[in-house]
């Protein structure tokens, strides 16, 4: 008797491990889902908010953009390169100002300040986004490694349709543009638009 109830015992031991262990497996494997869960939409979570940011710069853009076309003494060449967050009344909670130095934040924006003649009004330059994580910005394929850029440019009624202003062809607005991060091919691609 005493043989069966050491082997009971034992028995015992063996079956409250096995469920332990069980359970352990089972904790692990929805703590693994729920980490994948929490990351897709935190990765949701800021790219809905970059593009938003997006959104609502291209609409300030907009009525800016019609604003000098209704002022009698404005150009809209003038407004190429400004800073689109100065055209919204709004504190920006990821918007850090004019971009200081090369290290910026990820999920942050800052306006990079070009090379500036002296009789141009404001601070001319584009707009540079960080992401935290690989996600997709205004159509645009991003990484945490590769920081994002765009531009102020002028829009133009492109009445021949091959994507460059000829001389006839008059200025109709203000929009947001992506360029490359280099100071050449942002000047570049802002002078072809």
């Amino acid at each position: 008797m005493p043989a069966a109830r050491v082997s009971e015992a034992s028995g015992l031991a063996m079956s409250r491990r096995f469920r332990f262990a069980v359970v352990l497996a089972v904790l692990g494997v929805l703590w693994w889902f729920l980490l994948g869960v929490l990351e897709r939409e935190s990765r949701n979570a800021e790219e809905r908010a970059a593009n938003m940011v997006i959104g609502q710069l291209r609409s300030a853009l907009v009525i800016k953009g019609a604003e000098v076309m209704l002022s009698r003494d404005g150009r809209l060449a003038e407004h190429r390169g400004i800073n689109p967050f100065e055209l919204v009344e709004h504190q920006w909670g990821n918007y850090a100002g004019r971009c200081q130095g090369e290290e910026l934040a990820p999920a942050t924006w800052c306006f990079r300040v070009g090379e500036q003649k002296e009789t141009e009004y404001g601070p001319k330059g584009w707009l540079i986004y960080k992401p935290g994580q690989p996600i997709t910005i205004d159509s645009r394929q991003a990484n945490q490694e590769q920081p994002l850029a765009w531009a102020v440019t002028t829009e133009f009624a492109d009445r021949n349709g091959n994507g460059t202003r000829e001389q006839e062809e008059r200025l109709t607005g203000l929009k947001l543009a992506p360029v490359s991060l280099t100071e050449d091919a942002a000047q570049t691609q802002d002078a072809q638009r």
